[in-house]
């Protein structure tokens, strides 16, 4: 397993999470079997927005002995008084729901307390005015919820937030469809979008990624909107190079799926190359950088994913972006100008000329 650092938490989170939305298929054995597979597999940060309340006993059984080594993010507007999945703004609703899922979760605290599914800026208004943020920040004060959290599909809702509260974690949906305006939740365009991840390296704000495969689309050519397949591997190596994403949350309905996750570790680099989504790209998406590294290898031994993703959180106004760039063994000074990188771009970034231009940026 590999680990990243929350700047704002420090806490140091599996690159491979688990969602809930669907384990509460499982029965109750396989069920408790595949969450103890995940942790011991080294995953321990998992996402309790479950598709029905069946599923929190799961975890409640499988991971109450060693709480202390995973994290939950819990979800004040995801109600359960009915059994499956719903949405609420109701205070004395959330109340309820929060205070069952702490008892089913044998658990007495909370590590990332999400503000829950804003996708509109009604729903800000309402969560505000109606006492949850208000009940939310009450159980941080009192240390019953340790981080805040927010949940949006939509990057204007995201930035409004953001500018309004202190968020430590976002939960945002990414993948290679939504970011090319492909699919339901496929809301800001790529520019817009590529601001939210570079807002959330630069203040330090940790990225849950819910969605990778765009629930399972991506992975079946037929139900593709690109009308291709990539596997589990390429959407989830497509998700950890965008900046500020600390963790894939993948979907689990069962043990087979927990031990999908797990095999990322064990793919070829070249299983790992999502560079087939340049054909996919819209027009806007044409000469911007995606970090894919399709490049490589750079005969001058330059890391040239990493010099753009440097380079574009510096312009976005992250201070450490420079410090990391000035510690690489290679800069973009040292580019030998062969054409290596431009003949392989997918996505027809002109890539010679960008080092020139990252070389003036940085004065190395």
């Amino acid at each position: 397993m590999q680990y990243r650092i929350n700047r704002r938490t420090g806490d140091k989170i599996s690159v491979i999470g688990i969602g809930s939305a669907y384990l509460y298929e499982a029965d109750r054995k396989e069920g408790v079997e595949a969450l103890r597979c995940a942790f011991e597999g080294g995953i321990n940060y998992f996402d309790l927005a479950a598709g029905d309340g069946r599923a929190f006993p799961l975890w409640g059984e499988a991971l109450s002995d060693v709480r202390s080594q995973v994290f939950y993010q819990i979800h004040f507007g995801a109600d359960y008084t009915r059994g499956a999945y719903g949405w609420s703004l109701n205070l004395d609703t959330v109340k309820r729901s929060v205070d069952w899922q702490l008892r089913e979760l044998k658990t007495d605290y909370i590590d990332y307390g999400f503000i829950h599914c804003q996708d509109e800026e009604s729903d800000w208004e309402t969560y505000r005015k109606n006492g949850i943020l208000d009940y939310l920040m009450e159980l941080k004060a009192a240390g019953t919820v340790r981080h805040i959290g927010l949940s949006s599909h939509t990057p204007s809702v995201i930035h409004r937030i953001l500018d309004e509260t202190d968020v430590d974690m976002l939960m945002f949906s990414v993948n290679p469809a939504y970011d090319y305006g492909k699919g339901e939740f496929a809301h800001g365009g790529v520019t817009e979008r590529a601001e939210v991840y570079r807002r959330c390296e630069r203040d330090g704000i940790g990225i849950s990624v819910m969605k990778p495969f765009c629930g399972g689309q991506l992975l079946s050519a037929a139900q593709s909107p690109f009308g291709q397949a990539l596997t589990p591997y390429q959407c989830i190596r497509y998700v950890l190079d965008k900046p500020g994403v600390l963790t894939a949350l993948c979907g689990a309905g069962g043990l087979e799926d927990v031990k999908k996750a797990l095999a990322y570790f064990d793919q070829p680099e070249e299983a790992l190359d999502y560079s087939v989504i340049g054909t996919f790209a819209p027009p806007e998406a044409n000469g911007k950088c995606v970090y894919c590294n399709h490049c490589r290898p750079c005969p001058a031994g330059l890391d040239i994913g990493l010099i753009n993703k440097y380079y574009d959180l510096a312009q976005a106004g992250d201070a450490l972006a420079k410090e990391h760039y000035l510690t690489l063994e290679k800069t973009a000074g040292d580019c030998a100008e062969c054409g290596h990188c431009d003949g392989r771009c997918p996505f027809h970034v002109q890539q010679m000329r960008r080092m020139q231009e990252i070389s003036r940026f940085f004065g190395k």
